[in-house]
């Protein structure tokens, strides 16, 4: 009797327990937005809370991150909150990467003007003597000019998609300026893979000449005496031309090449965030390499009398190969080097 009666009771206890009590029915997320449109409209808090997770969702195309609208938070160097990974993306390169590389080209620029104008152009001590030396090989300066044009194009389309909007959008306005940057872009595009290309012809092609030499520290310790006349003893090419091979050609143009494939080709299935990454890396890379270019630029043309011309015609005058690189015009008069295109050493100009 008393166990029927206690039956009796917890049944009674069961069923009048609160509606919270009991296990909550499963909410169905269609319905709920629905629901939440009429109580509350425009509140689509909840969908964008969904959708900025970065957790994938339905799509009919099936790929890598397709069902992901809104990247997962993120955060690049230097930031100090975190936020979609896409804007993190947008305030670093058009924060750090745009204002420092954009002064640091400037502070290149203003030094190379500054030594011109108050040292001038290296000269010779001594009258040339008309008799030339070979100096670059047809092959090597095909492999120079079309690494090097390019090259060009490529860094001047870069610094006009990089500082345009900054530098130039407001002084041209924006019509001339989009037709510009879509000018920019398709250049960048297309030229990029010839550059590719010469560029590792081009590495193979000078690799031997700048592999370091007893005397390139010497030079390099004392390079700051080149810029006042006085012309330090070299092989083919000095310590500094071996620097800007090593760093500038071999090192950031590589990067450069391999990061600028990853952003120009994004049908390869990469994820958004390597596209970021390879972004940035590709545009810090390029300011450096350009930077270095400017210096290179600039003393193969006014920077040093008779520089250009070596790449030009291929020649050299022999007062110019003595007082610039005399270890190489020494091993060229005693035969030790033989001519590139194998011609004599010398020749009567």
């Amino acid at each position: 009797m008393i166990s029927r009666i206690a039956g009796w009771l917890v049944l009674a206890l069961v069923f009048s327990l609160p509606a919270a009590a009991q296990a909550p029915a499963p909410v169905d997320p269609v319905k709920d937005q629905q629901k939440r449109t009429v109580d509350q409209p425009g509140n689509n808090a909840p969908v964008w809370r969904d959708v900025r997770s970065g957790a994938p969702n339905y799509t009919s195309t099936q790929g890598r991150e397709t069902g992901v609208l809104i990247q997962q938070q993120a955060r690049f160097p230097g930031q100090e909150s975190m936020t979609t990974a896409g804007e993190a993306w947008r305030k670093f390169r058009n924060g750090p990467v745009t204002f420092y590389g954009g002064w640091l080209v400037v502070l290149l620029c203003a030094i190379i003007g500054a030594i011109y104008f108050t040292q001038g152009p290296i000269k010779l001590h001594d009258k040339p003597t008309g008799r030339m030396i070979e100096r670059f090989s047809l092959a090597e300066r095909w492999a120079h000019w079309v690494m090097g044009i390019s090259f060009c194009v490529l860094g001047v389309s870069g610094l006009i998609i990089l500082f345009g909007k900054h530098v130039l959008l407001p002084v041209i306005g924006y019509t001339l300026f989009a037709w510009l940057t879509a000018l920019a872009k398709n250049l960048h595009n297309f030229v990029a893979p010839l550059f590719i290309v010469s560029l590792l012809v081009f590495i193979v092609i000078y690799l031997k000449d700048n592999l370091p030499e007893k005397g390139d520290g010497t030079w390099l310790a004392n390079s700051w005496k080149f810029f006042y006349g006085t012309h330090l003893p070299s092989g083919r090419f000095n310590g500094g031309e071996k620097i800007w091979f090593w760093v500038g050609v071999v090192a950031l143009c590589l990067i450069v090449s391999v990061s600028g494939l990853i952003l120009l080709f994004p049908n390869f299935d990469q994820l958004r965030s390597t596209m970021q990454q390879a972004s940035v890396v590709h545009a810090i890379a390029a300011v450096l390499v350009i930077g270095f270019a400017l210096g290179h630029i600039y003393m193969g043309t006014i920077g040093v009398e008779g520089a250009y011309g070596n790449m030009r015609d291929g020649v050299t005058d022999e007062t110019w190969a003595r007082e610039h690189h005399d270890l190489w015009y020494n091993d060229v008069k005693s035969g030790k080097v033989a001519a590139k295109s194998g011609a004599a050493p010398q020749t009567q100009h």
